[in-house]
């Protein structure tokens, strides 16, 4: 069975879940549903509409479903969700949504929150994400599975970046980064593929090798980018993994594209 410490204070409406343990001095709002087994250590805050899953350990200060830094914002009772098997480390914040951006912050499950780090308002963010010391999401990102973000990387509002992809220490993240990408800079700039998370996800040698080509032909090839984008289109029909970076590119709203630093930053 789990434990509410005495300290604690659990607001009348909250869902706590079964074998799971509220420690010393944490707060937990009326609005807040936890999951079981999970274990809130110490001086953890929880509030607004947030959902927390099953089997999650949360370290002490953190803050989940904060409200929204957002001038916007006028009081309104929004969502924070937050998948299974996440691990979120001392200090680390999450805000509620935004009504302007669909009212809801999105967590996926088996995520690794590292200490200060940070997800904005209406962030979306996939499963087995890992975010160093002090990562942060600017509100409105969207960030796929597997994505691993370097310790003092600051990624700007509304920028995408792709599943699989390694965003290298101190990093200023201003552009949508594709899909198995590596970026890293002061200000990231495409370096190459992420071939060591592609390898774990089991791409064989012939995979990474068509991959490899295509993504020369579309960052290294002659000519302007959008020439040389508009050549590959059939190369998605070659790998699944092209096709998503095809379709990635495709989807661009906000932001430009992360590019290599010798292609002038430009697409």
């Amino acid at each position: 069975m789990g434990t509410i410490d005495p300290t604690a204070r659990v607001e009348d409406g909250a869902v706590i879940g079964e074998g799971t343990t509220i420690g010393p001095y944490c707060i937990i709002g009326p609005n807040v549903v936890i999951g079981a087994n999970c274990k809130l250590i110490a001086h953890v805050y929880v509030t607004a509409q947030t959902t927390i899953g099953a089997n999650c350990t949360i370290y002490p200060f953190v803050s989940l479903g904060g409200a929204p830094q957002s001038l916007g914002y006028k009081g309104e009772l929004t969502r924070l969700e937050i998948g299974a098997d996440c691990t979120i480390r001392e200090s680390a914040t999450m805000n509620a949504g935004t009504v302007a951006g669909g009212g809801v912050t999105r967590v996926g499950a088996r995520g690794y929150f590292m200490n200060c780090s940070h997800v904005g308002h209406d962030c979306q963010v996939g499963d087995n994400a890992i975010f160093a010391t002090s990562a942060t999401l600017g509100g409105h990102c969207e960030i796929g599975d597997f994505v691993f973000i370097g310790g003092l990387s600051a990624v700007h509002q509304f920028t995408r970046i792709g599943s699989q992809v390694m965003v290298g220490g101190v990093c200023g993240v201003r552009g949508d980064i594709i899909p198995f990408g590596l970026v890293n800079g002061q200000y990231a700039a495409l370096e190459g593929l992420n071939v060591i998370g592609m390898k774990r996800r089991q791409f064989t040698k012939a995979r990474l090798a068509a991959v490899r080509a295509f993504y020369q032909k579309l960052f290294h090839g002659p000519g302007i980018f959008a020439e040389r984008l508009s050549e590959v289109q059939p190369l998605a029909a070659e790998d699944p993994a092209i096709a998503e970076i095809l379709a990635f590119i495709a989807k661009g709203k906000h932001r430009p594209l992360c590019l290599p630093a010798d292609d002038g930053g430009k697409p």
